[in-house]
């Protein structure tokens, strides 16, 4: 039964990234591969089923499994293909870019193992790699590469050729098809894939091979289509260059051929660049292949086009582009160089067949010959535009007839030709030609010469210059072509020219400059010439057939101008005809072209409306099959899985129509009721079996009780049977064995002499090998280690110059840093200073605060006393005055002034002016109850707190809390001064909390001071 989740892409997509997160991705790949290919895929929307594969292409990747990628996108292409491209597009983008970034980690890796290997960068090799290199060609390099990077290279081409597979012949997957095309061009030329490239060249040409075997199918490629044939133009034109660029010349060669079957199918001119470029790689190709003249023919139509669709070319590219054509038409070799022999039948249909194709390629409607190609140059007026020295060699071997001077004057040309790279490739064939001309020159002059002055002749710089084998081997190739007629004597040495008067004419003797005609050609035309001799003899002996044949001219001449008028207006007439005819023509098939474009596209629109009709149709039926399909399949499942625990756990077997005309309710009741059943069964059974098998044992155990006493009995005296055999067996063995072992001493005691003086020997021997050896090693270990020494001394001196620099550059960092220093201490002293003024300052100012607070508590000090002394002297007015309200300046509240006094104790109010001058704040009761006697005293009163503390080394503070507000007291119990403070107080007495400051104040504490204070 499959899994459940195969039921819902989306749960098979979490079960997978779960099991990814485990670790465990070959059983998330497989997961997934089950609901790729499934039946049920296709019903599925593509919204889910794209995340699934791009999920399903990551874990391929990461596991190189080529054929389950191959086989999920053929599945995922029929499923999306007539819904989505895009889909498939970024699928397969996915595909490729995984791999390629697996290939690019792969080199990374493979670069970091090279890296790693090497374990000194300056050792360049090792006993181990010489060692290593001796018995292997290839490099740690390419055994790194092999062995990482190579698979990741495997599977990233099987992927191209996957996908290349897939979506080949398909009008609807065609744009991405070139697409990867390219991607894989890239391929192989990123990685040099020499190889790799020959078999996608063939896997292209067999696709193109098979579009006409396909050409009946739905959505086939169509080349018919101007679009369609400019994209595979295009893509044959990259895959060219990436052959140029490879340097394999035969796939170049066969794209060349692919190009030009599409250019003949075609029925949009071609590109000029994109020709330019075809005859560009035409010119590599028979350079190559040394085929001179299609080369030059090559060259001479890439700079037409050049000329005439290229503006921008500078004088000096034209010039260069000129001499390269020119140089090229003089490179052709006179006598050709095959090597199958002319005259044979099939070897001279073969050449033409040949010719035949190769100027079907150049799209020649001729074969090009030497003679043709210099003539074309030259009506282009190609000479002026030329180099100089290309000028003068086409000179020398085309016009001038110099055979004794002709090498002497051209060496200096070709020495010049050769510093140029583009020119120097031309430089052997033209040897070839000069030797050719200087042959024919001296065939027209001389009858008979000597080898050696041949050879003085043909005397060519290193490494061009011929030997006497061969220039006779030229000669007997020319000779074999018929090009030459010389024949070798070698007991004079010398060349002979022989003239065959019945030889037929050859174009390359006329190719060049002739001094005289031949004997042949004396021959050939002697008729002709008599002709024209008897001619001039006939008008010199009677004038009346010169007079009569310039009336006949004459005559005629007047004929045809009378006749001239009549025939151009006939001519006139039928031209008019003719374009009425055509005009009449066209404009007929232009109203059957639009009349059938209408028909078609009206016939399109209707198919389309159909078509999209008929899959949303399709499409809601799928819809509603899929969650019928589903919704039966899960019950089906729960009604199989049910009854197959019932068949697991009771036995019972149920049959397939029972299954199937059951719901799951009546199968769980059916399983209940029958396991039940089975469990009281199997209860019952088991009872009656304990009882049977409790019987049963005790039984065995008394009937065995007797038999184990016999058995032990037996078995003692079998024991002891058996103990006594085998060791009179074994003292018998032992006395034969040390019989022989003496015997065989005897015999070895008699060699013992001989085999130790044999062992002296040898041990020698060996001895003075291995001293040997080690003396060497000693050696070669001493001179490695003097080179050690050496360079480590070189190291340390250059180790010890940095170091020296270092130091110097510390040095100068510390005093840097040592002046900063200063400046930085000089200016807190500066600042330290400054301050130090500033506290004796705010002292002096203290200072004279205090002096200014001592004598004004001096002043009060004596009012105070006075104003008591008042008192004393008069008592009865100070009572009354206590009825109205309180004596001596104490603070009453403005709402309590106006109050009688009140009668009783007054022993516990703060205010009482009747407190004798010393006395603390608060009673003898408050005192009482706190903690510690006299030395914490104070008052307390709704929240607010004041007191005094007694402080080690004296009774120096005291103080107030009010609403977390405090304030202080300090020194001799009374207030120094009356400031504004900060909360908390401070050494001058302050009042932090409510703002104010204290002017008076009686002392407290040791203090002498009244008993009132105001504010």
């Amino acid at each position: 039964m499959p899994p459940f989740y195969a039921v819902k892409p989306d749960n098979a997509l979490k079960r997978a990234e779960e099991l990814c997160q485990a670790g465990q991705d070959e059983v998330a790949l497989q997961a997934l591969h089950e609901v790729v290919l499934s039946k049920r895929s296709r019903s599925y929307a593509l919204t889910m089923m794209e995340p699934i594969m791009l999920k399903y292409i990551e874990l391929c990747v990461d596991l190189r499994k080529g054929k389950m990628v191959k086989e999920g996108l053929h599945q995922y292409r029929n499923i999306a293909q007539n819904t989505s491209v895009n889909s498939i597009e970024t699928v397969i983008n996915k595909l490729l870019e995984l791999a390629e970034q697996k290939v690019g980690e792969a080199r990374t890796k493979a670069d970091q193992i090279a890296v790693d290997y090497i374990d000194d960068l300056e050792a360049s090799e090792t006993p181990e790699s010489i060692m290593l290199s001796t018995v292997s060609g290839e490099q740690t390099k390419d055994r790194t590469d092999r062995a990482v990077v190579t698979p990741w290279l495997k599977f990233l081409w099987e992927a191209y050729r996957t996908v290349l597979d897939m979506l080949r012949n398909n009008a609807r997957l065609e744009t991405l098809y070139h697409s990867v095309t390219n991607k894989a061009f890239s391929f192989c030329l990123t990685y040099s894939r020499k190889t790799e490239f020959r078999r996608l060249c063939e896997i292209l040409r067999n696709h193109f091979q098979n579009m006409s075997k396909y050409s009946h199918q739905p959505h086939s490629i169509n080349l018919n289509d101007p679009e369609t044939l400019q994209q595979y133009l295009d893509a044959r034109f990259t895959q060219l260059n990436a052959a140029a660029e490879l340097e394999l010349w035969q796939e170049a060669f066969k794209s060349v051929e692919d190009i030009h079957i599409l250019l003949t199918t075609s029925k949009r001119p071609p590109k000029p660049f994109m020709m330019a470029n075809y005859y560009e790689k035409l010119t590599k190709i028979f350079m190559v292949s040394e085929d001179y003249l299609f080369h030059s023919a090559a060259w001479n139509r890439y700079s037409n086009i050049e000329r005439m669709f290229n503006k921008n070319l500078t004088d000096e590219e034209q010039s260069r582009m000129a001499s390269i054509v020119l140089l090229s038409a003089l490179a052709i070799p006179i006598i050709t160089t095959t090597k199958t022999r002319p005259g044979y039948v099939e070897a001279d249909e073969q050449r033409i067949q040949k010719l035949n194709r190769l100027s079907m390629l150049m799209g020649l409607p001729y074969h090009p010959t030497r003679t043709g190609l210099l003539k074309e140059a030259l009506n282009k007026n190609i000479l002026s535009r030329v180099r100089p020295e290309i000028r003068d060699l086409y000179s020398i071997l085309e016009v001038q007839f110099h055979p004794l001077s002709i090498c002497k004057k051209i060496n200096p040309i070709m020495t010049k030709l050769s510093e140029d790279p583009d020119m120097a490739r031309y430089v052997r064939p033209l040897h070839q030609v000069i030797l050719t001309r200087l042959l024919q020159q001296l065939s027209q002059v001389y009858t008979t010469v000597k080898l050696d002055f041949v050879l003085q002749l043909a005397s060519f710089p290193e490494p061009y210059n011929y030997d006497a084998a061969t220039i006779e081997k030229f000669i007997m190739n020319g000779c074999k072509r018929g090009e030459l007629n010389i024949r070798i004597d070698h007991a004079s040495q010398s060349l002979m020219f022989e003239t065959d008067l019945f030889a037929p004419p050859k174009d390359t003797v006329t190719e060049g400059m002739q001094l005289q005609s031949s004997p042949a050609d004396l021959m050939r035309t002697q008729l002709s010439r008599l002709g024209n001799r008897l001619g001039a003899v006939a008008q010199m002996i009677d004038p009346t057939v010169k007079e009569h044949a310039t009336k006949n001219k004459q005559e005629a001449l007047q004929k045809a101008l009378k006749g001239v008028e009549q025939e151009h207006k006939a001519m006139l007439a039928r031209k008019g005809e003719i374009e009425r005819r055509k005009e009449i023509i066209e404009s007929e098939l232009s109203r059957r072209e639009k009349q059938a474009a209408q028909e078609r596209a009206i016939a399109a629109q209707k198919k389309a409306e159909a078509e999209k009709k008929r899959v949303e149709e399709e499409q809601r039926r799928r819809e509603e099959e899929r969650l019928k399909r589903v919704q039966e399949e899960i019950a089906r499942d729960q009604a199989k899985r049910i009854a197959e625990e019932i068949t697991a756990k009771t036995g019972l077997q149920l049959k397939p129509e029972e299954i199937e005309n059951s719901d799951v309710k009546t199968l769980l009741d059916l399983k209940v009721s029958r396991l039940q059943t089975e469990q009281k069964e199997l209860s019952d059974r088991l009872k009656q079996i304990g009882k049977r098998i409790d019987h049963i044992e005790r039984a065995y155990r008394k009937e065995e009780i007797p038999l184990l006493e016999k058995d032990f009995e037996r078995q003692q005296k079998e024991d002891k049977a058996f103990y006594q055999a085998s060791c009179k067996a074994e003292l018998e063995t032992s006395k034969a064995q040390h019989e022989e072992n003496m015997k065989l001493k005897s015999r070895l005691s008699r060699i013992l002499d001989d085999y130790m003086v044999y062992k002296k020997q040898q041990q020698d021997k060996l001895q003075s090998a291995v001293e040997a050896q080690k003396r060497a090693v000693e050696e070669a270990i001493e001179k490695e280690k003097q080179e050690r020494i050496a360079l480590w001394r070189e190291k340390r001196e250059e180790i010890i110059k940095q170091r020296e620099a270092e130091e110097a550059a510390r040095k100068q960092k510390e005093e840097e840093e040592r002046r900063l220093r200063e400046e930085q201490e000089r200016k807190e002293a500066e600042r330290a200073e400054q301050l130090a003024r500033e506290k004796a300052e705010r002292e002096e100012i203290n200072r004279k605060q205090d002096e200014l607070a001592r004598k004004q508590r001096e002043r009060e000090l004596e009012i105070e006393a006075k104003m008591a002394q008042r008192r004393q002297a008069s008592p009865a007015p100070a009572a009354a005055a206590a009825g109205g309200r309180p004596s001596g300046g104490a603070y009453v509240p403005p709402s309590r002034r106006n109050q009688p006094a009140a009668g009783g104790d007054d022993r516990d109010s703060w205010r009482s002016s009747s407190r004798p001058i010393g006395a603390s704040f608060g009673s003898n009761r408050d005192r009482d109850r706190r903690p510690g006697g006299f030395e914490r005293g104070g008052f307390e009163r709704g929240g607010e707190r004041g007191g005094f503390e007694r402080r080690p080394g004296g009774f120096e503070r005291g103080g107030f809390e009010r609403g977390g507000e405090r304030g202080g007291f300090e020194r001799d119990g009374g207030w120094q001064t009356a400031r504004r403070g900060a909360p908390g107080g401070g050494r001058d007495g302050d009042n932090g909390g409510s703002g104010g400051s204290w002017r008076r104040g009686g002392g407290a504490g040791r203090g002498p001071g009244s008993s009132g204070s105001r504010w």
